[in-house]
Formats: structure tokens, C-alpha cells, sequence
């Protein structure tokens, strides 16, 4: 299994971006496809998008395509999600996760980070 261990996150104004970053430490970083999750106050953690290890496939979920982009650079040990045109419901802690593939556009978790917080206000 693989640490995951996030950053990037903080205050941003809506229409600001930020970019999060996920590094992992352990054998095979890149062997795993990646997802990324967030989770608001007072609602269940949904996933936002999942890019697999295969061949490269990145899919979105509805409320975040076209605005975010989930990438990875193996020789870093780094994932990546770069967030655009930020909206006060993209309010969330964010989590990167590691697995064996994606399904749709979430990741089946194999490891998990411990959260970045993502607040979109004014």
C-alpha cells in the first residue's frame, strides 16, 4: 500500500483556482489509479474524479467537469487535482486516494490521505 499525504488547499474567492497536490510514499505509486473525494459539512463524501492507471483515463463527476483536471507524475510520486471557476459548493475537505481501478469516476479506495481543506468565499 502507499501513504497518501495531501496539501494545496486553502481560502480562495469564487472564480479563483487552487491546485491540489497528493504525494505518496511506498512501493508502487504508480501501478495504482488515483481519485480524489470531498467531503462538505453535514454531507457524505462523494467523489469528484478518478484517473486510471492503465491507460491514462481521467472522468469527472458532473458538478466539477469542465473545471477540474486530475493528473499525476509517476517519477514524483504526486497526484494532482487543479481546480478552476471555484464555487462556494466546491467548500470541502478533499481527499486523494489510491486503488486498483475506477469505477465511473471513483476510485476503489485502497489508501486514503488525511484531507486538505477547500473554502470558496468571498
Amino acid at each position: 500500500q502507499v501513504q497518501l499525504v495531501e496539501s494545496g488547499g486553502g481560502l480562495v474567492q469564487p472564480g479563483g483556482s487552487l491546485r491540489l497536490s497528493c504525494v505518496a510514499s511506498g512501493f508502487g505509486f504508480h501501478y495504482y489509479a488515483i481519485g480524489w473525494f470531498r467531503q462538505a459539512p453535514g454531507k457524505e463524501r462523494e467523489g469528484v474524479s478518478c484517473l486510471s492507471s492503465s491507460d491514462g483515463a481521467t472522468t469527472y463527476a458532473e458538478f466539477v467537469k469542465g473545471r477540474f483536471t486530475i493528473s499525476r507524475d509517476n517519477a514524483k510520486n504526486t497526484g494532482y487535482l487543479q481546480m478552476n471557476t471555484l464555487k462556494p459548493e466546491d467548500t470541502a475537505v478533499y481527499y486523494c486516494a489510491a486503488g486498483d481501478f475506477c469505477s465511473g469516476y471513483v476510485v476503489d479506495v485502497a489508501s486514503i490521505g488525511q484531507g486538505t481543506q477547500v473554502t470558496v468565499s468571498s
